[in-house]
């Protein structure tokens, strides 16, 4: 009679699900790289900040609002990235074992992928309204094709992420799918 497995011992994998399943590490050079893009943008925000600071005297109101809209859309990029790269870690690679670590997200102890494209579209949706809403402060610059199509956009990004929302909805209660 075999002895029960002990929690430190792993059953032995078939070669082929071994090789399966490790493949799983080839994304880290893609999150690795992704922070040095999250890198990059820092490096942006910062030049933006400084050349804001150096050209404030010149400047309007709706010129310091489209300058900081700007760094609030780095800022939400860079949110951005960082739910790609640790809500994917955690969801594709390997747990990050942060329980208990005071800077754990919330969001992180139920991530999955499904809620992880759900933040995804949600927060692709907030740059999409900065950028409309640079739009429409500098308006008069713009043609109205250029209105329509941006508004169109980011109504298609609206309507994604309500039928992502919807669909995962669904997916998580099945058996009240057909109740509405």
């Amino acid at each position: 009679m075999a002895s029960p497995q002990s929690p430190t011992t792993r059953p032995k994998m078939h070669p082929l699900s071994a090789i399966l399943f490790g493949s799983r590490w080839l994304q880290l050079p893609l999150y690795l790289g992704l922070i040095v893009a999250q890198m990059v943008y820092v490096y942006y925000f910062m030049v933006e900040l400084v050349h804001l600071i150096h050209r404030l005297p010149q400047l309007n109101e709706a010129d310091i609002m489209l300058m900081v809209l700007g760094l609030i859309d780095v800022v939400m990029i860079s949110n951005l990235l960082i739910m790609v790269i640790v809500g994917g870690y955690e969801t594709f690679v390997s747990r990050l074992n942060l329980k208990g670590h005071p800077d754990e997200p919330d969001w992180l102890s139920h991530v999955n992928a499904n809620l992880l494209k759900v933040k995804l579209a949600m927060s692709i949706i907030g740059i999409s309204s900065i950028h409309l809403l640079k739009t429409f402060i500098n308006v008069e610059n713009l043609d109205d094709k250029t209105l329509i199509w941006q508004t169109v956009i980011h109504m298609a990004f609206i309507a994604s992420a309500v039928s992502i929302a919807w669909i995962d909805r669904i997916m998580a209660h099945p058996d009240n799918s057909n109740a509405h």
